[in-house]
């Protein structure tokens, strides 16, 4: 008889000290990056990077300066922390750096959907298509009208409407934004009140997904958590599937552009449920949690509020709102809001933490803004994290973790667009969205969205902090490197409809 447990042992005793050989065997060469491979063979700093990727980094910039190798899992990832050096990498004129390789690993992954030749040129396509210029304001039209049904309810205002309701600020931000784009999106039927229903089940099941979402990327899930995942993509590829999109009406002219590409790629029909699904989560991840760090600065800071709604008053009139009606606000008017346009760029400089990742394609020399010169191996990642390097960097943005509403406007109320680091003025002063080829596609559908979200809480709703004095809660610190950053808690607020003058 085989005694298969001691030949599974063996293999993976085998398995384990390969790896272990890999990583003791990588050595520093001529030219290269500091290289810090940390304590463990093979895990590396993974369990640092997870636990606080922000503090991390701090600490690796102080130890090794502005570039830096450092293994995480078995992948060696190169940092480059000086926001002058950023240029060659994001431009990368000689295809030497790649992002869709990593791109489509990371979507098969998460998502189920595996790429087809196109897909990702496409989606750009799409986006510039449908989500600016006209289509973009078509697009406003159907946001409001979903944002109308999602606060106001699908008769309008009901009778207690202007009684005060207590809810908590993130929940209720991030909750009304993916009921309304899913269903600005992906389509209602005929039935209203069954969509707002709809949409607010999956909306439960969203942050189900979203809570598991970083340890699932970094593949730290218990067994029952795997499990969870499984069960939680297949109901979204049931229910975004393309047969159940047959029966609604109003899907998106972007959405429809994108999946009529696929047909014609002839990709299967699931293997569409499972685009949707990503692209699901590519509109709606980040809106909502951006709009309640917006909300919540405004509410710590009075005078911002006030310069806000006196700005809306100016552009959009006085708020009016009759009963059983929408909201009716002129969505062009989101082009001459400059107040507005900061405090949303404050919010994104604060709160948008992603990482731009390049694979390595073949070995390669980075040329930094000092002159000097960085050799990176093929198969490594060059990895950039804006949120430290640029949006706190005291240099270019003074006092960083502070809210500054006006920081992104000029004396004369233009847009500010300087912005220096060594006596030199920066491309990169902001970098919510990536840049390059990995630059968020969708990036002015979400501002839009965000925008007329907060344009609504503040003309016709009160708002106020259950607690005035209640502090502006520290970032989950397992959310750094995913777009948008949550909150450690919840924040609680009250709102009610305000009354007409």
């Amino acid at each position: 008889m085989v005694p298969w447990g001691l030949v599974l042992g063996a293999l993976l005793v085998a398995v384990v000290g390969y790896l272990c050989l890999l990583s003791l065997l990588r050595q520093r060469r001529p030219q290269e990056p500091p290289l810090d491979k940390g304590s463990v063979p093979w895990l590396g700093h993974a369990m640092a990077f997870r636990k606080n990727m922000f503090e991390f980094l701090k600490h690796m910039r102080a130890k090794h300066g502005d570039v830096f190798t450092v293994q995480l899992g078995g992948q060696y990832f190169t940092f480059v922390m000086d926001p002058l050096s950023f240029g060659p990498i994001l431009k990368d004129a000689q295809r030497k750096l790649d992002f869709v390789e990593y791109a489509e690993k990371l979507v098969l992954k998460v998502f189920g959907y595996r790429s087809v030749p196109g897909d990702h040129r496409m989606i750009h396509l799409a986006s510039t298509k449908h989500l600016m210029g006209d289509g973009l304001e078509d697009l406003n039209k159907t946001m409001l009208d979903s944002l109308s049904l999602v606060l106001l309810g699908p008769t309008g205002q009901s009778p207690d409407a202007r009684s005060w309701r207590e809810d908590g600020l993130f929940d209720f931000c991030y909750n009304a934004l993916f009921r309304a784009g899913y269903l600005s999106l992906f389509g209602y039927t005929k039935d209203k009140r069954q969509d707002l229903l709809q949409a607010e089940e999956l909306f439960v099941q969203f942050r189900k997904f979203d809570r598991l979402f970083p340890r699932f990327v970094y593949s730290l899930l218990g067994p029952q958590e795997w499990l969870e995942v499984g069960r939680l993509q297949r109901l979204f590829h049931k229910t975004l599937s393309v047969k159940h999109n047959l029966e609604k009406d109003g899907i998106s002219n972007w959405v429809a552009y994108m999946l009529q590409f696929l047909r014609e790629q002839d990709v299967a029909p699931a293997m569409q449920d499972k685009f949707n699904f990503m692209m699901l989560w590519a509109s709606q991840g980040n809106t909502g949690p951006t709009s309640f760090w917006a909300l919540l600065f405004l509410l710590k800071h009075p005078e911002a509020m006030q310069a806000l709604r006196e700005e809306a008053a100016q552009v959009l009139g006085e708020a009016r709102l009759e009963a059983g009606k929408s909201f009716d606000v002129e969505v062009s008017a989101l082009h001459r809001t400059p107040v507005l346009d900061s405090v949303m760029e404050e919010t994104l400089r604060l709160g948008a933490a992603p990482t731009l990742l390049r694979v390595v394609k073949c070995d390669n020399v980075l040329k930094m803004a000092s002159g000097e010169e960085y050799r990176v191996r093929a198969g490594d990642i060059v990895a950039l994290f804006p949120y430290l390097s640029v949006h706190m960097d005291p240099e270019i943005h003074p006092e960083p973790t502070a809210f500054k509403y006006d920081r992104f406007l000029n004396p004369n109320g233009s847009r500010k667009v300087d912005f220096y680091k060594a006596g030199k003025k920066l491309h990169h002063y902001s970098m919510p969205w990536g840049w390059g080829v990995s630059i968020c596609p969708g990036r002015f559908l979400a501002l839009s969205e965000m925008k007329l979200f907060v344009l609504l809480m503040i003309m016709h709703f009160d708002l106020e902090l259950v607690d005035p004095d209640t502090p502006v809660p520290p970032v989950d610190p397992h959310r750094w490197g995913f777009g948008t950053t949550q909150p450690s808690y919840d924040v609680r607020f009250r709102y009610r409809l305000r009354s007409p003058e």
